[in-house]
């Protein structure tokens, strides 16, 4: 089942009454996440910080992610393989190179229906940010060992990144907003795992290292992310395929 289709499931769009100023007025139930509605909810700014640092944390942990993968050079994910060819081919420093492919990311997503928000912005910059300054304090070790050690303990801190991000429901990033844009008709799982394997032979052509690690993430990110989605109510990303699905969606007026 695509994520648009889970999002139609489980939250569908409803509308109440609750009384600011002492008037009754009509609370739709916003598409955007963040709970908003005609007038402020109880606990609303608590549940909206809750959101940035979520957001905050899960992009330092998605850029750790990568950064293990860079460093253990048996790999890593299909986008980071590409930026990483492109900085490598031009001389141009990761976070530049990040920023300039991540906008035009966003736009072939917009193009298709998925709109930017502020956490699509702060995604590529914090996630660059970490991994320029990881990088640059660490080195790949000799040892096949130690490498293959920093490539299982990649996996699930990318996993938990990129959950954690789209769970926040501040928007989608430059890969997840481009691989949702095909969801429908292509579920996420795969529109994800097709951009991740485009990236990493692009990437690969310019000289970045691809090897076990760019095929575990290629074939396995993507579901993986879907399941702990599915699983644990922190990561739903339905909030950000629900803003998707009513962004190609033109309201109903009501007869």
């Amino acid at each position: 089942m695509s994520l648009v289709a889970m999002a139609e499931t489980r939250s569908p769009m409803r509308s109440g009454r609750s009384r600011c100023g002492g008037s009754i007025k009509v609370t739709p139930r916003e598409s955007a996440g963040a709970g908003s509605t005609d007038c402020a909810r109880p606990g609303m700014t608590g549940r909206l910080h809750m959101r940035v640092v979520q957001l905050f944390v899960s992009c330092l942990l998605l850029g750790v992610g990568v950064a293990l993968l860079l460093t253990a050079a048996v790999g890593s994910d299909g986008y980071s393989t590409f930026v990483n060819g492109i900085s490598i081919a031009t001389g141009m420093p990761f976070l530049a190179v990040n920023v300039i492919v991540g906008a035009a990311f966003v736009a072939l997503a917009w193009l298709r229906g998925v709109l930017p928000r502020w956490g699509t912005l702060v995604q590529p910059v914090v996630v660059g940010a970490t991994v320029n300054v990881l990088l640059d304090v660490s080195s790949t070790p000799h040892s096949w060992v130690w490498r293959g050690l920093l490539l299982v303990a990649a996996f699930p801190v990318l996993t938990l990144g990129v959950a954690g991000y789209l769970g926040s429901g501040a928007g989608a990033g430059p890969t997840e907003g481009a691989a949702l844009a095909f969801d429908p008709p292509v579920p996420f799982r795969w529109s994800y795992s097709v951009l991740q394997g485009g990236g990493a032979l692009a990437g690969w052509l310019m000289g970045a290292a691809i090897g076990p690690g760019t095929v575990l993430v290629v074939f396995l990110l993507g579901p993986a992310v879907d399941l702990v989605a599915a699983r644990f109510a922190l990561f739903d990303m339905s909030v950000v395929a629900r803003s998707t699905a009513d962004s190609r969606t033109r309201p109903k007026t009501p007869t």
